[in-house]
């Protein structure tokens, strides 16, 4: 057995947060899947991280960007961790990331960045390109923990809100970002849906039709309200009433103080156009 995996072992089973048996069982696993030794393994609670960089490289990720993007997560929203340990795989670059996801899960990544994987609990990262999709994958284990019914528009939607993200007052807010010159072009061209159109998709409309479009669109409704002080207050009121309203719409309007949406609308693109990126 390695150093690195020695320390991380010690570290995995004397650690507070999930039971030790979880931890050991799920390392025990890892160990059993890793595809050569030159990996380094960190746990960063609620995850582990395991990446084939540089020793000193990985543990920076994981304190960097996973323990960053964790804390402020769960102070401006998340109270449960996910349920089970989950791995986040950061691989060095293309080669890596295409020949380990197949090695490792079966397939080669259909996305050239990274994906979040229920099935295998795992993140699945090409790191080269970035830390702004691990941040984004790591909404998604929270919210399936926290609000399982979140509908995929505001899953995705928050997820892309936080793949360009920084510090601002001492709590994580998204920037602009890529996914900006898409969604103005489509304002331009008069392709974006309504907002009730958006919100009440299905999981598979929001993800097969015009999935560019529906993510930015709903990437910067999420960045809208954050800018306006409104997202915390959404987020918890959409929670809350997610039952009699499965799809955010009467929250949405609620928190807006209006009920004529087409109006709201006009203006949100208004302002979307005189957004910028880079900022």
């Amino acid at each position: 057995m390695s150093t690195a995996l020695t320390v991380a072992l010690a570290t995995l089973v004397f650690a507070g947060g999930s039971s030790n048996d979880q931890w050991k069982t799920r390392l025990a696993e890892v160990r059993e899947q890793l595809p050569t030794e030159d990996f380094t393994i960190v746990r960063q609670s609620p995850f582990v991280v395991v990446g084939d960089e540089a020793p000193e490289t990985v543990r920076a990720r994981a304190r960097g960007t996973v323990k960053w993007a964790v804390d402020n997560l769960k102070e401006l929203y998340f109270d449960r961790d996910p349920e089970e340990v989950l791995v986040i795989w950061l691989f060095a670059d293309r080669q890596s990331y295409r020949t380990n996801a197949k090695t490792l899960f079966g397939s080669i990544p259909d996305s050239p960045y990274g994906y979040y994987s229920p099935h295998y609990k795992a993140l699945v990262m090409n790191i080269a390109t970035g830390g702004g999709t691990l941040v984004h994958e790591i909404v998604h284990p929270f919210m399936q923990a926290n609000f399982p019914h979140c509908p995929a528009w505001f899953n995705e939607g928050m997820g892309s809100l936080y793949e360009q993200s920084a510090e601002r007052n001492g709590h994580m807010v998204g920037l602009t970002n890529w996914r900006l010159a898409g969604l103005q072009e489509a304002i331009t061209n008069d392709r974006v849906p309504s907002f009730t159109t958006l919100l009440s998709t299905t999981a598979d409309e929001f993800y097969n039709a015009d999935p560019g479009t529906n993510y930015a669109q709903a990437r910067y409704l999420c960045y809208y309200l954050q800018e306006k002080g409104l997202l915390v207050d959404f987020y918890k009121a959409f929670h809350k009433a997610h039952t009699k309203d499965p799809t955010g719409l009467k929250t949405l309007r609620k928190i807006l103080s209006t009920d004529d949406l087409p109006k709201f609308q006009e203006e949100w693109e208004a302002w979307v156009m005189e957004l910028s990126f880079p900022s």
